[in-house]
């Protein structure tokens, strides 16, 4: 069983096809594409019966936390898996990851615990918080989301991280990574979802790059969009467009 952590900034942005690809051409000297290419990126967000995880993004708390099951494309049941606890505290996010196959991701969330602990200590540690979270939370699968995904990494800063995400789209039935990766799209245009994802300063060319496209930072959460629009669209939350301010 593997074990990822990641502690960086995220910074996320909205863009129309047109500014990708002018984006993209100024960034070409810098960022190169990463071995998967373009990919289908699936996930099963779990939460509590009264979405208590989703309503407390939504209030933008100091520090939250998101708990998912991520698949690249659609697995098989014997198929390498990841569950993923996400937390952000002051604008930092925090990942925790454990790598395994579905079928024991699917027994570790409902029995709240790990059959096959790790060996490292890192392991034990990710493992033991990951097993602290599920047993804080009665759990079920909510949403699924889905979408394409270009996945980039600095040439000279291993350290910068970029991704683009394309046709986002989700359901609420059929929550089960077996199922299949169609949904609704959660735009009707063809905007694109960036992802910058460092650990210190961008780099100047970085900056210049996202002036010259108009490009800026938006406060956007897939999850909290879907939540807003599709399960609770009475909420009182600010909404421009149909993306959800968090």
């Amino acid at each position: 069983m593997a074990v990822i952590t990641f502690k960086r900034v995220e910074k996320k942005y909205m863009m129309t096809h047109s500014q990708y690809y002018k984006f993209r051409k100024l960034i070409e000297d810098y960022m190169q594409v990463d071995k998967y290419g373009f990919s289908t990126i699936c996930n099963l967000y779990y939460d509590t019966e009264n979405y208590e995880l989703a309503r407390r993004s939504i209030e933008k708390p100091v520090y939250k936390e998101k708990f998912r099951l991520r698949s690249y494309g659609v697995p098989e049941i014997t198929d390498t898996v990841f569950l993923e606890l996400k937390k952000k505290y002051k604008g930092v996010v925090y990942k925790r990851r454990v790598e395994l196959p579905l079928k024991e991701a699917y027994e570790s969330i409902k029995n709240k615990s790990f059959d096959n602990s790790g060996t490292g200590s890192q392991a034990g540690q990710i493992e033991a918080e990951i097993t602290y979270f599920l047993n804080q939370y009665d759990l079920y699968p909510r949403v699924f989301l889905a979408y394409d995904r270009i996945a980039m990494f600095g040439k000279k800063d291993l350290g910068l991280r970029m991704t683009f995400d394309f046709n986002i789209r989700n359901r609420t039935y059929d929550i089960d990574l077996l199922k299949g990766d169609k949904g609704e799209l959660l735009f009707d245009d063809d905007r694109v979802l960036l992802e910058i994802k460092v650990s210190a300063a961008y780099p100047f060319w970085l900056v210049h790059a996202l002036e010259e496209c108009g490009i800026y930072p938006v406060s956007f959460s897939k999850y909290g969009t879907i939540y807003k629009k599709y399960l609770f669209p009475d909420y009182n939350t600010k909404v421009k467009g149909d993306v959800v301010l968090l």
